[in-house]
């Protein structure tokens, strides 16, 4: 099966092509650097017409997938949007996927180590996205979910992405191991994405795959914030 895959969740904007057949793994990626804002609206299509370029066009694809976060609100609503007007304009079956999930996916794969991984994404104003080990995805502050990391018996598990190089301090304080801030496994990888949909027996309609916020948006929040 080949899928093409893409994630708007975090800053970045990966895009991936898998054939999971033939072995063929092609990733591009746009990481913006230091404050540079996210790019998803001026990358992502570029970036799908390179990698299809790259791997036989759109006639070799037989699954799209997209990232479903949780994250960043205008992230997520460019990434799922695109893929439903992608998924109607090809006729392609479409999957949701976990950013989370397969954040935690990649990291048990790339580090072949038998401790459990925690994906934890930088949600901003304070708080953490995080899941993978045994905990659902969530919303939670850095504190929070290092007392939960304290509770659980933390030693050993590894947690990994922005948001556990950004909290690093909270959570090896709770008993858990962050690799070094600049490793492959804190980013998010469409790659991983594309094995996760593949497992998928039976995708949903494009209509029904829509993103996991977790919270309200940014702006909502600092209206309802304001007297």
């Amino acid at each position: 099966m080949r899928l093409l895959a893409f994630d708007t969740a975090t800053t970045a904007t990966v895009v991936a092509l898998v054939d999971t057949k033939a072995g063929l793994e092609l990733e591009l990626r746009d990481d913006p650097s230091g404050a540079s804002r996210p790019g998803h609206a001026q990358k992502l299509l570029r970036l799908v017409e390179d990698v299809l370029a790259r791997g036989g066009g759109w006639d070799a694809v037989d699954r799209l997938a997209v990232g479903i976060g949780p994250g960043t609100f205008t992230g997520l609503r460019i990434g799922v949007a695109t893929a439903h007007a992608l998924a109607y304009a090809t006729g392609l079956p479409l999957v949701g996927v976990s950013t989370l999930a397969s954040l935690e996916r990649g990291a048990l794969a790339a580090l072949a180590s038998p401790r459990p991984v925690l994906a934890v994404i930088d949600a901003r104003r304070g708080e953490v996205f995080a899941g993978g080990w045994d905990l659902s995805p969530c919303v939670l502050t850095p504190e929070a979910l290092g007392a939960v990391v304290d509770r659980r018996n933390g030693d050993g598990v590894i947690a990994v992405g922005d948001g556990a190089v950004k909290f690093r301090e909270v959570l090896e304080r709770a008993g858990a191991y962050v690799p070094e801030d600049g490793a492959a496994v804190h980013r998010v990888s469409a790659v991983e994405h594309c094995w996760l949909a593949e497992s998928v027996a039976a995708p949903a309609r494009p209509a029904e795959v829509q993103p996991q916020y977790l919270r309200l948006p940014d702006a909502e929040i600092s209206s309802k914030a304001k007297p």
